[in-house]
């Protein structure tokens, strides 16, 4: 669900998405406010989609906060936040019977394809659960407007509305992909806390789920488990004289199947995922890649993760038993649909992109960025800069 880069001088002069400009646009909604009572409704949540899709097509990026205001965008951050860091690495989703799973890729943006997908869908609802694995912000011009949505569905059905991070839900990929100055042009002299604000949420966002017992979805893939050696301080017959310092090392050389009780175990409260030291399973599951060749290997063209063949598929799911489906599917924008009672045939079902849309440009310059993800400045992505 990408968008094809504008006209490179257009981008170059305005950055932020143009409103359409029609003779007799419609009435401004109402500034967006927390519900009476502190609950999020259906209502609202409709109302909030129908409101940021209004703003996209007839305000000025840098108006936005006039009809939402950055103390009700951090409101629904931290409700949402409250709710995904509660949840573990690896969440079980067990659907009750007759409910299908819709499972989503990366909609980076795209706010208006989300709106319809949601609603070609069926939103969702005790019938209906989704799944979406990460992406939401950089590259498109309403990262913002989209997380906020999905984050607000999360508030109201916690149980049927699961969001998963992406490698883009880290400070590096949005000081690069645009998502970091799409909130400084929109908020202004408010966008640093605003950024802050989702900076921390991206962190509390779970790794991966594992759907009705049987399917397992990551953003990246598998990863690595970690090899303990014992210590070369560690002499036989020799007590510790500290009792709580390990006798053991860390193998960085060696490579196996990590399990999911590693998945579990791992500290996922790291913005830029490592891709060295002995915490490398977030990394290893946002940033992996399937391949050809047989085995474990580093990653080497994105620089983080790694790459596994079909032999290691074969293992994790032997291991864990899980199903996979041999289908793949090339589009313009799909979701799939698992139904019940199995779970492990997976429905694609394909749509073009919604027009008409407003005409928007990137927050970042594309010419200059490589926009496949496939190298990274590591020493930029270690200091927190975004520097090429």
């Amino acid at each position: 669900m990408s968008q094809s880069p504008p006209d490179a001088a257009a981008a170059a002069a305005d950055p932020s998405p143009a409103p359409s400009v029609s003779p007799c646009p419609p009435p401004a909604p109402p500034v967006v406010e927390w519900p009476e009572g502190g609950a999020l409704t259906r209502d609202w949540v409709a109302a909030l989609a129908s409101t940021l899709d209004w703003c996209s097509r007839h305000l000025p990026a840098d108006q936005l906060p006039t009809v939402l205001p950055p103390a009700l965008v951090q409101r629904l951050v931290l409700a949402a936040a409250a709710i995904l860091h509660r949840e573990p690495n690896l969440v079980r989703v067990d659907p009750r019977p007759g409910q299908a799973v819709v499972v989503v890729g990366d909609v980076h943006g795209q706010l208006h394809d989300v709106i319809f997908l949601l609603r070609d869908a069926g939103f969702p609802s005790e019938d209906r659960v989704f799944v979406f694995n990460g992406d939401y912000v950089d590259r498109g011009a309403w990262g913002l407007e989209t997380f906020l949505l999905l984050l607000a569905w999360k508030v109201l059905l916690p149980n049927s509305v699961f969001l998963l991070r992406g490698n883009h839900e880290s400070k590096y990929c949005t000081s690069v992909y645009g998502f970091e100055k799409e909130v400084m042009v929109k908020y202004k002299d408010q966008g640093p806390q605003v950024y802050r604000k989702f900076l921390r949420c991206f962190e509390d966002l779970p790794l991966a789920t594992i759907i009705a017992g049987c399917v397992y979805t990551a953003h990246g893939g598998v990863f690595r488990g970690t090899i303990v050696l014992p210590s070369k301080r560690a002499k036989k017959g020799k007590k510790s004289r500290n009792k709580n310092k390990a006798d053991f090392t860390v193998d960085l050389t060696s490579m196996r199947l990590g399990s999911l009780d590693e998945l579990l175990k791992a500290r996922r409260t790291v913005l830029d995922p490592p891709w060295e030291g002995a915490n490398l399973i977030p990394g290893d599951v946002l940033w992996s890649d399937p391949s050809l060749e047989m085995g474990l290997s580093p990653n080497k063209e994105r620089g983080i993760g790694l790459l596994w063949g079909p032999d290691i598929t074969q293992q994790f799911l032997r291991t864990n038993n899980l199903k996979a489906s041999e289908e793949r599917y090339n589009n313009c924008g799909a979701y799939i649909v698992l139904n019940p009672p199995d779970y492990a045939t997976p429905v694609f079902h394909s749509f073009e992109a919604v027009k008409p849309r407003p005409a928007a440009h990137p927050f970042y310059d594309f010419e200059e960025v490589i926009d496949s993800d496939e190298e990274l400045n590591l020493d930029a992505m270690d200091s927190g800069t975004s520097s090429q």
